[in-house]
């Protein structure tokens, strides 16, 4: 692990860290659980089944997990293959077959060691998806804020916006200014206003302010407005028929709560379908969870480094779980990590207390959270939006040089016009395009006297470097005499010899001579010093 001054100072005793966690804890359960509820429903999957996610990823993932700030549950990103999954597998005890396969598959990832894969992703990618996760959260947030009926179609006064899919970020925005709620609205502006006012110096040096969350007191602000409404002005109270509150699944009796648990078919575990679904679903979690974890890690205040690899291996058993049981597929979420960093949180503690929240939550008091208004959740999620993708991230990326700025936006851009994953690789070709763009030049030097030339590698040259290698040796006239030096080179690849060697056949019926130092190729591709040779 990277040493540095924040690591020095930092006291890793769980008591010592309590009082950062449990708030941070409470605050990640305030987020997660409406992400929970909503994402299984994006799913097409049973409510339940988003919770009971949420749960294992707090009580397994957190505790086996490879970071101190990663939070775990149902990821929005998995949303649409899930729900093809669940409909292509035909029965949802089928599909959680599938996820069960997923996390042995992680397990074996963990065991291979396939967590460098993240390695390879350049930073401004990975800069690029935290920004766009932001802009994604503030945007998904608006309907909520402004109080968005979910009850509304249009109607044909606005045949315009008719062409507008009503289920898409856009549509629901534009829903939410036609059908804006002016309760919703005001709990919004409170709540936001609070979380402002929380993060100014000012307000730092109270003590209240530092024992407790901004955001429990947004939910709290929430919730007795509304109470205020529903008594001096029902126009404005909020109510949950109409898609502006928390709804939670209730279960009257212990049985009734157990009853919503459900077992995977165990059919499902011998079908090529289903276990073709579970390494896909495997695949795309386990980028989906190391791109998350490399961005938790640039964003923990104590600039801890994580463990790729057992990551994979959590992740794996908490799939396992979670299929076992009726959940839905786990991975690392950067929404929640967020919320858990912006908050506070220091260990992984803070991951397993929102775990242990959720599991009292819907145990003891579904009632109770049923009363949270979603315009308070939106306020919260805004903020952290915003934390993510602040404009001085923006300026900062673009005094770096376009070919740090232009991944990172192009990143951004694809990101939220298409899905996380689809963005990802779309930025990932750009950041390869300008990493094959640096290297591309001053690997080779031409300098000649009178018929005399001297082609000089001056760092390692690989397939990416053809062109340029071909543009030197294209300079040579007939019957010269060329000189190849690779003494600063301690690598070349195969293309570069076989270019070489190409023009060693045809120069002899140019009549040029061709010498070579430092320029023999071994059957590991490394270069062997020989001397001066004739080429032959």
């Amino acid at each position: 692990m990277r040493s540095s001054p924040a690591i020095a100072n930092f006291d890793s005793t769980i008591t010592k860290n309590l009082k950062y966690d449990l708030p941070a804890g409470l605050v990640v359960f305030l987020v997660a659980l409406p992400l929970c509820l909503g994402i299984a429903l994006a799913s097409g999957a049973p409510l339940f089944s988003g919770v009971i996610a949420g749960i294992i990823g707090g009580l397994v993932v957190a505790t086996a997990s490879g970071s101190e700030v990663s939070v775990s549950g149902p990821a929005a990103g998995l949303a649409v293959i899930v729900a093809a999954g669940i409909k292509n597998a035909g029965d949802f005890r089928l599909f959680l077959a599938a996820v069960v396969i997923s996390g042995a598959v992680q397990i074996v990832f963990g065991l291979v060691k396939g967590g460098v894969i993240a390695d390879y992703v350049p930073n401004s990618v990975i800069k690029g998806m935290l920004s766009a996760i932001g802009i994604v959260i503030i945007l998904k947030q608006i309907p909520h804020a402004l109080g968005r009926n979910a009850n509304f179609e249009f109607t044909d006064d606005f045949k315009f916006l008719q062409r507008l899919d009503e289920n898409s970020t856009l549509g629901e925005i534009v829903g939410a200014f036609f059908t804006y709620q002016p309760g919703a609205i005001l709990i919004s502006v409170v709540s936001l206003t609070v979380l402002i006012l929380w993060e100014t110096n000012f307000f730092k040096q109270m003590n209240l302010v530092r024992l407790v969350p901004g955001p429990l007191i947004v939910v709290l602000f929430g919730i007795i407005l509304n109470e205020l409404f529903r008594v001096v002005a029902g126009g404005l109270h909020l109510q949950s028929q109409n898609g502006h509150m928390v709804t939670l699944p209730i279960a009257n009796t212990v049985g009734d709560f157990f009853r919503q648990f459900t077992t995977p078919n165990p059919g499902g575990f011998l079908s090529r379908k289903i276990i073709t679904l579970g390494v896909t679903l495997a695949i795309v979690g386990s980028l989906e969870t190391l791109l998350s974890l490399e961005a938790a890690d640039k964003i923990d205040p104590f600039k801890r480094l994580s463990n790729p690899n057992r990551e994979l291996f959590a992740q794996g058993a908490g799939n396992i779980i979670s299929g076992l049981i009726g959940g839905l597929p786990i991975t690392a979420v950067i929404v929640r990590t967020s919320a858990n960093v912006y908050a506070g949180g220091r260990t992984r503690i803070a991951g397993i207390f929102h775990g242990v929240l959720l599991m009292v939550a819907v145990l003891l008091i579904p009632s109770l959270l049923n009363h949270i208004p979603l315009a308070s959740l939106a306020a919260i999620l805004l903020m952290i939006g915003y934390k993510l993708a602040k404009p001085s991230m923006f300026q900062d990326m673009y005094r770096q040089g376009l070919a740090q700025f232009l991944p990172f936006i192009v990143t951004v851009v694809a990101i939220v016009a298409t899905d996380l994953l689809v963005g990802i690789g779309i930025g990932l070709a750009f950041g390869v395009f300008f990493v094959i763009r640096a290297n591309h030049h001053s690997v080779v030097t031409m300098v000649s006297r009178e018929n005399h030339y001297l082609m000089r590698f001056n760092k390692d040259a690989t397939f990416v470097n053809k062109s340029e290698v071909k543009q030197k040796l294209r300079q040579i006239p007939n019957g010269a005499t060329l000189y190849i030096d690779g003494t600063k080179a301690l690598y070349i690849d195969q293309d570069i010899f076989d270019i070489v060697n190409e023009f060693r056949l045809a120069a002899t019926y140019r009549g040029i001579t061709v010498e070579t130092n430092h320029f023999d190729y071994t059957t590991k591709g490394q270069l062997k010093g020989k001397g001066i040779d004739n080429g032959k």
